[in-house]
C-alpha cells in the first residue's frame, strides 16, 4: 500500500494532481484545500496517501496533513458517504469546521459541502458524535485520534472484518474502539470479537 508520496507536482486538475516521484507519475485525488496547498507545477510536494483497492481500480487519495487524511477515513464510516463525498466535505470545510459542526450538531454548516443534504448532514452529526464519543474542537493541523494505520494484531483484525463485508474505514474505527475496550496487548481474536460488538452498537 502507498502511504506517502514525496516528489514534484507534474499536473494539476480540478479534483486531482499528478505527482512525479522518480519519473513515475501518480494520479492522486485531493480535496480543494489540499490542491491549493500544493502550489504550482514543478513545486516540491509531500502528500499523505490513503490507497483504495477495488476489483476494478486502485485509487490514491492525497492529503496535505494527517488530520485531513484521518477525518477522510472517519467520514466514510457513515452510510452514504464515500470517498467522493468525503473529499467534497473536506473541500468545503476545514478539519476544525467539521469537528465543530459534529460536536455542536451544526447541520447547516455540513450542508455547505456539495452532495451533502440535510438528511445526510444530520446522519453525520449524530453517528459520528455517537461513535467517537463526541469530537472535541481542535485547531487546524491537529491530528485526530486516529493512528496512521493498524499493525500486527490490529491489522489482522481489520482484515478479518473487511473479509466479513465491512468497509475498511468502518473496520479500522471498530478495531480502534476494540483496542480501547480490551487493551493494547489483545490478540487478533479478541479484537475481532470486540470489533464486531462495536459495529453492532
Amino acid at each position: 500500500m502507498i502511504a506517502r508520496l514525496k516528489g514534484r507536482v507534474d499536473r494539476l486538475g480540478e479534483e486531482h494532481a499528478i505527482i512525479d516521484v522518480g519519473g513515475v507519475g501518480y494520479l492522486v485525488f485531493c480535496s480543494g484545500r489540499t490542491l491549493q496547498q500544493l502550489g504550482q507545477v514543478g513545486d516540491a510536494a509531500v502528500l499523505e496517501i490513503e490507497t483504495h483497492v477495488r476489483e476494478d481500480h486502485i485509487h490514491l487519495y492525497g492529503f496535505a496533513e494527517l488530520a485531513e487524511r484521518d477525518l477522510f477515513l472517519v467520514l466514510q464510516t457513515v452510510q452514504g458517504v464515500g470517498a467522493k463525498v468525503a473529499l467534497a466535505i473536506l473541500s468545503a470545510l476545514t478539519v476544525t469546521d467539521v469537528q465543530n459542526a459534529i460536536s455542536t450538531g451544526d447541520v447547516a454548516l455540513l450542508t455547505r459541502a456539495q452532495g451533502v443534504g440535510k438528511r445526510l448532514a444530520q446522519r453525520l452529526a449524530s453517528e459520528l458524535k455517537e461513535k467517537m464519543g463526541g469530537i472535541a474542537p481542535a485547531v487546524d493541523g491537529a491530528v485526530l485520534s486516529v493512528p496512521a494505520g493498524p499493525v500486527g494484531a490490529a491489522a489482522d483484525a481489520v482484515s478479518a472484518l473487511v473479509n466479513l463485508g465491512y468497509r475498511k474505514a468502518e473496520a479500522e474505527v471498530a478495531v480502534r474502539r476494540a483496542r480501547a475496550a480490551v487493551g493494547e496487548g489483545a490478540d487478533a481474536s479478541a479484537l475481532i470479537t470486540a470489533g464486531l460488538k462495536a459495529l453492532a452498537t
